[in-house]
């Protein structure tokens, strides 16, 4: 029997391979550095078969992993969320003892924030839960300074302007005084920390405690485990449902713990 051809566009098989992202891959091949059976390739459409043709990057065959693998990660602060980092800080990777397989985190989380982080060898899921096309929400607990009044928290659900662009909606809700969790569906730098800079309310201690559909309150900080069959489809729904609309009259003040809401109205 003839052996099935599984011809792909060469900047996915790049990415399922842990070399970079697609965009990434692609300027990768702009840039002439991916050769395809010993002649570079700069055409972006370009396909190939990985497992039939020679792929390399800057002269290094690669290798596609047959065996996909999605670890989830508790991550304390200090550790850089990247497989190598040129200040020689400690990096995720460094958690993962016993991990022998080639994994790279999906998306950052900040050097000095804690939490939930997914690293993946699977390029194609990896791309869609970075993505925020796909509106895959993160929750976030964040601890700052001051009490934010109902105003504060109308600003964050509607969006605030950080790095000269306004941020997406985010649910927003008060845990209890200078305490909030906040979700979003955007992937941007520092994000959360940025919005709570703009409403005057710094934020002093940040955890990750969902990705999409993925929570585990009881791993411990610093250690990791293999995400389910089941847990895996969830993540994959994530990516294929459009994120729920935001509702435009929810009242803050119910988001609010009523000594809270107290505090904030003698505020004024």
């Amino acid at each position: 029997m003839a052996t099935l051809l599984r011809v792909e566009r060469l900047q996915k098989i790049l990415s399922q391979a842990g070399i970079a992202s697609r965009r990434a891959s692609e300027k990768l091949m702009l840039d002439g550095r991916v050769t395809v059976n010993g002649t570079t390739v700069r055409e972006l459409g370009t396909k190939a078969d990985a497992a039939r043709d020679d792929i390399r990057v800057d002269g290094s065959r690669i290798k596609v992993p047959e065996q996909r693998l999605y670890l989830l990660l508790n991550k304390p602060e200090g550790y850089v969320s990247t497989r190598s980092d040129p200040e020689r800080r400690k990096t995720v990777i460094d958690l993962l003892g016993g991990v022998r397989d080639y994994v790279y985190p999906v998306g950052r989380l900040d050097f000095d924030s804690e939490g939930l982080l997914i690293l993946t060898n699977d390029g194609d899921l990896a791309a869609k839960l970075a993505h925020p096309r796909h509106g895959v929400a993160r929750v976030y607990e964040a601890r700052v300074l001051g009490v934010p009044d109902d105003h504060d928290l109308a600003r964050l659900q509607k969006g605030v302007v950080i790095d000269g662009h306004k941020t997406g909606p985010a649910e927003v809700n008060a845990l209890g005084p200078g305490h909030l969790r906040v979700t979003v569906r955007e992937g941007r730098n520092r994000q959360v920390r940025k919005m709570c800079d703009a409403i005057g309310h710094p934020v002093t201690n940040l955890r990750r405690v969902a990705i999409g559909p993925i929570r585990d309150a009881r791993l411990k900080l610093g250690h990791w485990r293999e995400l389910s069959e089941a847990e895996v489809k969830k993540l994959r729904a994530a990516t294929q449902s459009p994120p729920p609309p935001q509702n435009k009259h929810h009242n803050l003040k119910t988001a609010l713990p009523r000594k809270t809401r107290k505090q904030t109205e003698n505020m004024d």
